[in-house]
């Protein structure tokens, strides 16, 4: 039976992904971040093993003693441990001294290279699980009103642009007015600061960088993500179709209705319609 790998942080996303690899018949074999993968992923794989952040060289022994090729790099790593007191091995001192700037992008492709320079491939975890992707439309019942639909318009420019320089891959709006911009705490956080801010009515925006790498880093929202605007009063989330990360997609938008909170899910920018 073919094998599969993943590279588990935290979240839902590698059980998902074990889950859907299972189904078309694939043994799975995860490599799990302690402090940050859920306990539950080893109920869901046909073997796991628990590393610290910076053992690197642990990892690719992992997967070369189960014959494993192709790994798949799902769930979050809290930003703020990587200034906290990581225990590199050799190997993940190696890795460190190529990486030319800290940023997702910069440490994720090297990562991803030097796994293939080991012979392991790094490939789309959206392979199996494409229904997770937003699809394009509005997805609640509310649409954006046309102040809504003015600030998404300008968030949007915004949030490609920080994307583009690798800070983040969200932004909160109000009135045509950046209130807030995601940096290493998160999107979460990130609303929660912006809509104190902004009072009310804020406008949530979260895109893919440019060039987007689908292999790891894809913006996502969840049921958690609405609850947060609710807290703060925001009342309209826009997110990048085909290249967002739903969860807990049908309790989200139920929440989204209860609360008139719009959720819009935009291909183009430049053609879309509201």
């Amino acid at each position: 039976m073919e094998k599969i790998g993943i590279i588990a942080g935290g979240g839902k996303f590698p059980i998902l992904i074990a889950r859907a690899a299972k189904k078309r018949g694939l043994k799975v074999f995860a490599v799990a971040y302690e402090g940050e993968a859920d306990k539950e992923l080893e109920k869901e794989v046909d073997g796991i093993c628990w590393l610290s952040l910076g053992q690197f060289g642990g990892l690719i022994r992992a997967f070369k003693k189960e014959g494993i090729d192709k790994v798949m790099m799902a769930g979050t790593i809290k930003k703020r441990r990587m200034f906290g007191n990581i225990k590199f091995d050799l190997k993940g001192i190696s890795v460190l001294a190529k990486i030319s700037f800290f940023h997702d992008d910069g440490i994720l492709k090297t990562v991803a290279n030097e796994l293939l320079r080991e012979g392991i491939e790094v490939i789309s975890a959206t392979e199996f699980l494409p229904e997770i992707l937003a699809p394009e439309g509005c997805l609640t019942k509310r649409k954006p009103s046309r102040e809504e639909e003015e600030d998404i318009r300008f968030g949007w420019r915004i949030a490609k642009k920080i994307g583009e320089l690798d800070i983040g891959q969200c932004v909160v709006v109000r009135k045509k007015t950046v209130v807030a911009v995601e940096t290493i705490e998160g999107t979460d956080e990130t609303i929660l600061r912006g809509g104190r801010l902004a009072k009310e009515k804020a406008v949530v925006v979260k895109v893919s960088k440019p060039m987007q790498d689908l292999r790891f880093d894809l913006p996502a929202v969840g049921l958690s993500t609405l609850k947060n605007m609710a807290k703060v009063r925001a009342s309209c989330l826009a997110i990048e179709a085909g290249k967002t990360i739903i969860f807990d997609r049908e309790e989200m938008i139920s929440f989204a209705n209860q609360n008139r909170i719009s959720v819009v899910s935009i291909k183009e920018i430049e053609s879309w319609k509201n």
